[in-house]
């Protein structure tokens, strides 16, 4: 978390950040990042919600009503650089309302269906493929994500419903944009933006972080 806030600090376009904080943490992120001499913007931290849309929507709640764009980011990608920061809300502030970060796909990807599956002698799950898309025209989806603040409040209310379950809400704020019938467009993402989420990729981030040092 607190690599993220100081590249979101460090790029120059951020003027506050708000952080979201899992239910009784607020007070101790709030010294953590708030004391941090590199994290040179005003903070402000608020409970999040069950899921990571009711956090953002919350996140925008705190959020002041004079910034026109708003930047969605998780701090789970805490290596993403600060040129990508700028790169996306340069994008947002050159008219296209909705920008997220994307690097192409290099692995074929298969389409499956959970209906038609078995399981193997030794519990093996067997998958049925039903297709083989394009991978010219897939891009894996990094944040921050950017948007005019007007959209991006209209997405959170009329998706509002979808937010106290993970089963139904929205993995990203894009998906609930593109809900509206609004197009969303994507620009040059980084590998340095990768998510942790498991021992691996806490292995590569340190990896990275040495480069950086």
């Amino acid at each position: 978390m607190l690599h993220a806030a100081r590249r979101l600090a460090a790029s120059g376009v951020v003027d506050r950040l708000v952080v979201t904080a899992p239910a009784g943490l607020a007070e101790a992120i709030a010294d953590i990042v708030g004391r941090d001499p590199h994290v040179t913007v005003p903070v402000r931290v608020v409970d999040g919600g069950p899921t990571r849309q009711a956090s953002v929507a919350a996140g925008l709640a705190a959020a002041d009503g004079d910034d026109d764009v708003v930047l969605v980011h998780d701090a789970a990608r805490p290596l993403a650089s600060p040129g990508l920061v700028r790169r996306v809300t340069a994008a947002v502030r050159s008219g296209w309302p909705a920008v997220v970060p994307g690097v192409a796909v290099t692995d074929t990807i298969k389409r499956v269906s959970a209906a038609v599956s078995t399981t193997a002698p030794g519990g093996i799950v067997v998958e049925r493929v039903t297709g083989t898309p394009d991978r010219s025209e897939l891009r894996a989806i990094q944040t921050p994500q950017g948007f005019e603040r007007a959209l991006l409040q209209r997405a959170h209310s009329e998706g509002a419903a979808r937010a106290g379950a993970d089963h139904l809400a929205a993995t990203d704020d894009a998906g609930l944009v593109e809900a509206l019938g609004e197009p969303v467009h994507v620009v040059a993402g980084e590998q340095a933006a990768l998510k942790i989420t498991t021992e691996h990729d806490l292995v590569v981030a340190g990896l990275l972080l040495q480069d950086d040092a």
